[in-house]
């Protein structure tokens, strides 16, 4: 009985020191795998809104008509909603560049012939990609709406607010609706040589006005820009044929006079109509019961329903899309193994492009037939890309 008390106790110790070692072996996947992750999320984070913020911003930035500090607000901003895409990329690219590393390295054949199956050895990464699609669920249906919302909302009042470097010295301004706007010097809100042209709808001069000095001001309420020029000369051509110089201009001139360019078009409406795309999942279950109660039952109703839960699909798919991105990205790092970071890119980014393809373009296609369900087939990129995952990972395996 002694000996096998002893037997007993042997085992119980090799038991525990293999627990602790496959303990410290998780800890060192997880460690490599969370910190390579979080740098390319954070890769792709920067590329993606470096991107949104050329497109979005730098012409304001650049002209003086966005300060440099609302620019950095704004792009924080966007940082949700960047996330939504670069989460699964950079959760991708980070799990091919670790085992492809540890791969090359023999690291995973030294694990195998201590008997540890690759299921195990990829255990913590598994539990760092279901952490990413809960991360990517509360993110697409609460986060990025709020964030995208506030993104436009606060774009558009930093522009109002600082509505007077729309005026810029020295710079013919084409931006506004049938008006072209010069003036040589400004100091706040009072402009010196101020020279105004007004355009017919086809772009030709119809009449301009100069004044020595004057002021512009914002019309908070009205949404608009106001000129307020002195001693006031103008000249109007005719409407009906401005390039028909036969015929003298109308003179006239003033003490003072004002100008109003609406800023609608140049920076949209005080209140914008919000994307359904921007709204939470609350509201987006909110926006349907209210469809579906104050509406009539025909096909515009039906396409309504079937937009709003492409829309609560789509988020839901994305958000999963990470642990099934995970699951190719295993296989491939380990059968791979390489070290090369811009070859491991190459392949993230077909894979996640290939991904969206299939989800955002392709799928995209019958959202004008309600009756084949594209709210379903937005989970058919899943299901193709976790049986091939599944598929590599058995293949694996068993080798």
């Amino acid at each position: 009985m002694g000996n096998f008390a002893r037997f007993l106790l042997s085992v119980q110790v090799r038991l525990a020191s293999l627990h602790q070692k496959l303990r410290l072996l998780d800890r060192y996947i997880f460690k490599q795998v969370f910190v390579t992750c979080f740098a390319c999320v954070g890769f792709f984070v920067f590329l993606i809104a470096a991107v949104n913020t050329l497109k979005d911003m730098l012409g304001y930035v650049l002209a003086g008509q966005l300060a440099p500090e609302s620019a950095a607000k704004l792009i924080l901003l966007l940082i949700p909603y960047v996330i939504m895409y670069a989460l699964p990329m950079g959760m991708l690219l980070g799990v091919l560049l670790v085992l492809g590393r540890m791969s090359a390295d023999s690291e995973i054949v030294a694990m195998r012939t201590c008997g540890i199956s690759i299921k195990r050895v990829c255990l913590p990464i598994f539990a760092l990609a279901l952490a990413g699609v809960a991360g990517g669920v509360a993110i697409n249906f609460y986060y990025m709406p709020i964030a995208r919302t506030v993104y436009h909302d606060e774009f558009g009042r930093m522009l109002r607010t600082n509505a007077l470097r729309l005026i810029v010295p020295k710079t013919f301004v084409r931006d506004f609706p049938n008006v072209v706007v010069y003036v040589s010097e400004k100091h706040g809100d009072y402009v010196r040589d101020v020279w105004l042209w007004q355009l017919d709808k086809q772009g030709r001069m119809i009449g301009f006005s100069h004044a020595d000095t004057g002021r512009v001001e914002l019309d908070q309420v009205k949404n608009e820009l106001v000129f307020k020029p002195f001693q006031l000369s103008t000249e109007r051509f005719s409407e009906k044929d401005p390039e028909d110089y036969s015929k003298p201009p109308t003179r006239a001139e003033a003490e003072s006079a004002s100008f109003s360019v609406p800023l609608a078009k140049f920076l949209g409406t005080k209140s914008f109509n919000r994307k359904l795309d921007w709204f939470t999942l609350n509201e987006l279950e909110a926006e349907k019961q209210k469809i579906i109660t104050s509406e009539p039952d025909n096909s515009d109703r039906v396409k309504k329903l079937m937009r709003l839960e492409m829309i609560i699909q789509e988020k839901g798919s994305m958000a999963l899309s990470v642990l099934v991105l995970v699951l190719i990205a295993v296989p491939l790092g380990i059968k791979v193994s390489r070290r090369e970071t811009s070859a491991n890119l190459g392949v993230a980014v077909i894979m996640a492009l290939l991904y969206y393809f299939l989800s955002k373009v392709v799928v995209g296609w019958f959202d004008q037939y309600p009756e084949l369900r594209p709210d379903l087939l937005m989970w058919v990129p899943n299901i193709l890309f976790l049986s091939l995952g599944l598929w590599l990972n058995l293949r694996v395996e068993a080798k």
